[in-house]
């Protein structure tokens, strides 16, 4: 949803043709032997060559293909036999098998971190890993680096786009990261000298380093392998504490619960227990729990100063997810100064509900009465990946720009769709209670488990994440208010374009939102945050719905490809009304479109009754009320004229059409037309169809009332301010974005 689909970009389009063509010939090596296997140094001298070039060469754009869906590994260990690189077949999953490998080069990262991979025989192949943790959290050398011994479950060797083999892993649960002291290491690999045995106390204070150099998870095996080795209680309880900051900082937040449990419920709770599971809890989003530990610290050690600070935070979220207040300016304020524009901020879920929505599955409904304007919803998102598109700050950083591509959906993506799959993978890998949010949504016909243990470790097919991101991501702007600000620069009649957005992200109430092009709901961003407001007046019961792709003036079959993804066609008013409407009609409205526009395009000395007769015209060929069908074709068109009308001076002739646009859009508007009789109010009977510029076309009437029926002004002032709500999520800045008055 106002993501960049780039599918049909001929540039694109031909890379996704040509990786077709390579799969389709991989595809023709399924199950065959390497006929041609290169020699351990040629391999190996290959990739530090490439590794030396690939760093001056790296391309501001990266481009990641998505193989054909296969699961991830759901079996037990001890249940796979264990082979070597000789036994690979090309293009082929191993099922029931499993391969021990240690890295012989230094790590590469791109979409993947790669390394040269050997085994007991001493042959070697490229391991190619996707969707591992960031650098900033876990740097390649860490993952990947020379020696690191690790098991490969149910191993995929696949055939190359430039003709060469690898191991290939997209589901990072397929991984087993074997310590350097652990039995399973193959005794040819094991240090010549045995390692001394090392105390507690020395493994805590090798975790220490590890943890003060930010490498939490070195830091987090260590202080597991010190626990392992003491039997005294009270240094057991320091390292458990150590383990749990360090899990806390790696954002595995269900485990760091697990340590400090015992510590916080014992008659006299550990002080510095008590605080870090208000912590985990808070990034947990468990704000509740949260406030009552933070209180129950406060209360046992009044001096704890950290814990009146988090209290004051846990109180603010509390009132935000359950009033829905919040200081839209700090937000902007924060969306502006952090990178990624994470906000610390809660959810709020106002008087909607999840039901079913027959044939369409699950939706989202009111559960009272709610006004237009009215908040629906503000929600944090579940992830969220940014990028740049403001040009300064995209040159001062890398910023991960990715073409997706989907050979199996025909499909091209530019943006973060790819950065979004490994942080959804990461966290629900990293804190499984997260699972249910992301598993539970829409995922369309794709089969599969999604997510399940196994030997005490989630597995989790990423092919699953991936489906849901495509049918439930949004792309966003860093502020909607700044998008709706570059949109009024231009004339309305010059917006054609559809708003498509690099970041993006995954809000799993909204996601509950059904599709319709005659939308009564309006989505805006600030940062992560989600704010959706209603369009117009709800009754009780009614299904909230929003634009997956904003409705604009086009080819009704050009629109409903857009929503082949989703597997469904829109039947709202306004694609009903295209389908049922003759050919010939249809392409008159277009030709008859073209020729207001370029009349328009002349200004002041355009040819204001012809424009009028030709628009007239348009209209007769509508056979369905604009109350009940807007009309897309015309909107603008009046918009444009009333525009030109006032630059001529002639308010009146302003009004009439501005209220004609705004008519044409499906309001019902009384009161409002001149002459107007004194104390008469107006009155919106009915919202329409809610596009951007209707906050402008409530200033246009501002402006004319001023000069022709003043009382009307301020009437026409507060709705444009209502507009703006909807449009850009709050109206603290509607004073500061329009001067009307």
């Amino acid at each position: 949803m106002d993501t960049h689909d780039v599918s049909a970009v001929p540039q694109y389009m031909a890379q996704l043709l040509n990786q077709k063509k390579t799969l389709q010939n991989a595809q023709t090596r399924i199950g065959q032997n390497i006929e041609k296997r290169k020699s351990r140094d040629e391999i190996t001298m290959q990739f530090r060559f490439r590794l030396l070039m690939g760093h001056r060469q790296r391309s501001d754009l990266r481009t990641s293909f998505i193989p054909p869906a296969y699961s991830p590994s759901f079996r037990s260990i001890l249940d796979l036999h264990k082979v070597m690189i000789k036994d690979l077949l090309l293009e082929t999953h191993h099922r029931g098998n499993y391969i021990t490998v240690r890295s012989i080069t230094p790590p590469d990262r791109m979409t993947a971190v790669m390394a040269i991979v050997e085994d007991e025989n001493g042959d070697v192949v490229m391991l190619q890993l996707y969707y591992q943790e960031e650098e900033n959290a876990r740097p390649a050398e860490d993952l990947l680096g020379e020696g690191t011994v690790l098991i490969v479950k149910e191993p995929y060797l696949k055939l190359m786009s430039d003709g060469d083999y690898g191991l290939r892993m997209d589901h990072p649960s397929d991984l087993i990261y074997i310590p350097k002291n652990d039995q399973r290491i193959p005794s040819c690999w094991q240090p010549r000298v045995k390692e001394l045995e090392v105390s507690a106390e020395h493994l805590r204070m090798q975790g220490n380093n590890y943890f003060n150099a930010f490498n939490y998870q070195a830091a987090i095996e260590l202080y597991s392998r010190a626990l392992k080795s003491t039997s005294e209680e009270g240094e057991a309880q320091t390292l458990k504490l150590n383990r749990s900051l360090a899990l806390l900082k790696a954002k595995n937040f269900d485990t760091a619960l697990a340590d400090l449990e015992p510590m916080v419920s014992c008659l006299k709770p550990v002080e510095k227990a008590l605080y870090r599971k208000a912590q985990a809890l808070y990034n947990l989003q468990k704000f509740e729990e949260c406030y009552e530990v933070l209180t129950a610290l406060r209360s046992e050690y009044p001096d704890n100063v950290e814990a009146k600070k988090e209290l004051l935070r846990a109180t603010k979220r509390l009132q935000e997810q359950e009033s829905g207040t919040y200081r839209f300016n700090q937000l902007y304020m924060e969306a502006a100064k952090l990178r990624p524009p994470h906000l610390d901020h809660a959810t709020y879920i106002g008087s909607v509900a999840i039901r079913g929505s027959g044939i369409r599955g699950r939706g989202l409904f009111t559960t009272k009465a709610i006004k237009a304007g009215d908040l629906l919803f503000c929600e944090k998102s579940f992830a969220h990946a940014y990028i740049a598109d403001d040009t300064q700050e995209a040159s001062d950083r890398d910023n991960g720009l990715t073409l997706l591509i989907n050979v199996e959906r025909n499909t091209a993506t530019m943006g973060a769709q790819s950065e979004l799959i490994r942080m959804i993978f990461q966290k629900i890998y990293k804190s499984p209670s997260f699972a249910p949010a992301v598993i539970n949504l829409h995922h369309g016909s794709y089969k599969s488990i999604g997510f399940c243990t196994v030997d005490s470790t989630p597995v989790i097919d990423t092919f699953y994440i991936e489906r849901v991101i495509a049918l439930n991501c949004f792309g966003c702007p860093l502020s909607s208010r700044q998008t709706h600000l570059r949109s009024i620069e231009s004339e309305p009649v010059k917006k054609t374009a559809e708003k498509q957005f690099h970041s993006c992200g995954v809000w799993p109430l909204a996601s509950h939102i059904n599709h319709s092009c005659h939308s009564n709901a309006r989505r805006a961003f600030i940062g992560d945050m989600m704010i959706v407001r209603a369009t117009r007046d709800l009754a009780p019961n009614t299904e909230i719905e929003f634009w997956y792709h904003t409705p604009i003036a086009e080819e009704n079959d050009d629109r409903q490809k857009k929503f082949e993804q989703w597997g469904f066609k829109c039947d709202c008013a306004m694609c009903h009304d295209d389908q049922t409407t003759k050919r010939n009609i249809l392409n008159s409205r277009k030709q008859q479109r073209a020729k207001v526009l370029q009349h328009l395009k002349a200004g002041l000395k355009a040819n204001l009754p012809e424009i009028e007769i030709t628009i007239v015209s348009m209209e007769k060929q509508y056979t369905q009320l604009a109350s009940k069908v807007p009309r897309l074709h015309v909107w603008d068109l009046h918009l444009g004229l009333a525009q030109v009308y006032m630059q001529r001076r002639e308010p009146a002739k302003a009004i009439n059409s501005a209220l004609k646009s705004l008519l044409s859009l499906g309001y019902v508007i009384e009161g409002g037309n001149v002459p107007h009789k004194i104390g008469t109010p107006m009155v919106i009977k009915q919202w329409g169809l809610f596009e951007d510029h209707n906050i402008g076309c409530w200033g246009v009437l501002c402006g004319a009332y001023q000069l022709v029926a003043p009382e009307l002004a301020t009437q026409a002032a507060q709705y444009a301010k209502l507009s703006y709500r909807i449009c850009v999520g709050e109206d603290e800045t509607f004073e500061e974005t329009y001067k009307l008055g």
